[in-house]
């Protein structure tokens, strides 16, 4: 893994140390950095939590996860003991302003035996209700200000439950922190396929000249997972998939497939074209609310022999519920590049396999020249997971007599690459802040943005009881009616499988 950003002596703090997502993922990921050489000679972790335990009972849970998640898993126990060595924990009550002294003087004498330089690092791993709160009791004790090193904090989705509180939790975070000083993460823009889809676009002069309304017929994403709720039932049931899913990654991935090209890869240029991106989506009227939003909700079914149970059915979700699992819309971007190009998003749960992929859908030839038995359209695929890679559709002459044209795939895998580390999204993005590098992560204009866009929807949703929500049976690709959505003769959602190059309709299934 090549890094060239200069990355500073520092801390950097866990609140919410004992929860699943350290345990997974941010512990995992630091230390498969710190097996790659990347953090700084000065280097410690402490995490914050109510849990009342040690130093050592808190480094024996995270050497399992260690064990469990990062790339380095089969490391050697002497190894993980190393970077555990740096690794602190503090019990104490997050959301008690008073106790936040104890903190201070934690952060001092770790600062004193590590040499950290006072630089530090924030990392909100907590439930949202207590996003306000923490950067309120960190300013209290002094340790938003950068007089001796740098502060920073990261932020977790989701930023807001809709477009009121996403404005409310930003004031509230700007009264305390600058904005230069807040990272609010989301883990699919550091994706190695996300990052490379502005190298495809802008790094390739076969692609740039197409990517317009003369040559693309429209634009499609999906987002699908094959897991429920998986226990989160309390918090899906108060989300579902347009707060989950729509309103941050798609529209995150929407905003890099129709950004105009920056002038520098900087965090401030990319920010801004893709700021402009959101402020063209074409506003959703009434008539696009009925005919161009579908909603949907997973019922039980068998799949691979298995009885799924549905949605309602699930811990901790309300017999009634009208929380949406499944979630697809076509809408517009109105700007010279794309105005009259449809794009499609849908994402949902219990759907046949996990897959996150775009789907650059060329317009065909003027003149059907030759033969064909299917459809011959060009598409450029890239996928994000899992196979991650790119794909070109292109049609080609079957050997003997005749004319007779086949599609076929021109295709690269990231597994192809042996001798390369792909480090995983946490990891990159942690790195990133590391380094004061924001160009991977959201900030509070955007969001606001983004919530703008879809807020009609929610309150349409909110103020018509009766506005459809159609059941699917778990495994399937979600309710009937979202087929319709693609207008236009032999046109259809992409069915992608796990393999990247399988075009089979059932796969998985």
């Amino acid at each position: 893994m090549n890094y060239q950003k200069n990355i500073e002596n520092q801390i950097m703090v866990i609140f919410g140390a004992s929860g699943d997502l350290t345990y997974r993922k941010l512990i995992p990921a630091i230390f498969d950095l710190h097996e790659n050489k990347l953090l700084p000679t000065h280097f410690a972790v402490l995490g914050v939590s109510r849990s009342d335990i040690s130093d050592t009972e808190y480094r024996k849970k995270m050497k399992k996860g260690i064990k469990l998640f990062s790339h380095y898993k089969d490391a050697s126990d002497s190894a993980i003991d190393v970077f555990l060595s740096k690794v602190f924990y503090l019990s104490m009550d997050t959301g008690n302003g008073k106790e936040y002294g104890i903190l201070k003087e934690k952060l001092s004498e770790i600062d004193a035996e590590y040499k950290t330089e006072k630089n530090y690092i924030f990392y909100l791993s907590t439930p949202p209700h207590l996003y306000p709160k923490i950067p309120k009791y960190l300013y209290g004790q002094g340790l938003n200000l950068q007089r001796k090193g740098f502060r920073r904090i990261i932020i977790e989705k989701p930023f807001g439950h809709d477009l009121q509180s996403a404005q409310d939790l930003n004031k509230k975070l700007l009264e305390f922190f600058d904005d230069e000083q807040i990272y609010r993460i989301d883990h699919y823009l550091g994706k190695e396929t996300v990052q490379n889809l502005m190298v495809t676009r802008f790094a390739n002069g076969i692609y740039e000249p197409l990517w317009n309304r003369n040559y693309i017929q429209h634009v499609e994403v999906t987002a699908a997972e094959s897991i429920g709720v998986e226990g989160r039932g309390g918090y899906y049931d108060e989300a579902g998939a347009l707060r989950d899913m729509v309103q941050n990654h798609l529209m995150q991935l929407v905003a890099l497939i129709a950004m105009e090209p920056p002038t520098k890869i900087n965090a401030e240029a990319i920010k801004y074209e893709k700021m402009k991106v959101f402020q063209a989506l074409h506003p959703l009227s009434e008539e696009d609310l009925k005919k161009n939003v579908i909603r949907g909700q997973y019922s039980d079914s068998k799949v691979r022999g298995e009885e799924i149970a549905g949605y309602r059915q699930e811990k901790s979700v309300d017999k009634e519920s009208r929380t949406e699992t499944f979630f697809a819309m076509k809408f517009f971007i109105d700007n010279w590049r794309w105005a009259g190009v449809p794009f499609y998003i849908r994402t949902g749960k219990r759907l046949p396999t996990r897959v996150s992929e775009i789907v650059i859908h060329f317009k065909p030839s003027p003149q059907q020249l030759f033969c064909t038995n299917e459809d011959n359209e060009n598409q450029l695929i890239l996928r994000i997971q899992p196979d991650e890679g790119i794909l070109l559709k292109t049609g080609m002459k079957m050997p003997g007599n005749g004319y007779e044209v086949k599609s076929v795939n021109m295709d690269f895998h990231y597994t192809d690459l042996d001798n390369h580390y792909i480090p995983e999204a946490y990891e990159r993005l942690i790195l990133d802040c590391m380094a004061g590098d924001s160009t991977l992560f959201m900030d509070g204009p955007a969001s606001e943005e983004t919530w703008r866009f879809v807020q009609p929807i929610l309150t349409y949703w909110e103020n018509n009881k009766d506005a459809p929500l159609y059941g699917y049976p778990a495994g399937s690709w979600g309710p009937e009616k979202s087929d319709n959505l693609i207008e236009g003769e032999n046109q259809k959602w992409r069915y992608p499988c796990k393999n990247l190059a399988d075009d089979g309709i059932y796969c998985e299934l």
